[in-house]
């Protein structure tokens, strides 16, 4: 298990973090992109070693669908682009 399974994590331009105290394990982000995140067994989501598989456009969505917005995006300058 690594030291920080919810990041922050890069894939691929991308550097993105889950909050953990946020995150309440609604599973829209895994129902987006299946091959970036599961929910480990505190019901918090966790980013996939196939993470980097995932469309870029799909980890913005995975971020726009979570309802309580605690997938966190930066690009590769740093700047937060979600949200």
């Amino acid at each position: 298990m690594p030291d920080n399974p919810s990041g922050p994590k890069k894939i691929g331009k991308y550097t993105v973090t889950v909050d953990r105290v946020l995150c309440i394990g609604a599973a829209s982000c895994i129902a987006v992109a299946p091959k970036t995140y599961a929910l480990d067994n505190q019901a918090k989501a966790i980013f996939l070693d196939t993470a980097v598989e995932e469309a870029p456009e799909a980890i913005v969505d995975s971020a726009k669908a979570c309802p309580v917005a605690a997938i966190i995006i930066h690009d590769e300058s740093g700047k937060q682009i979600y949200p």
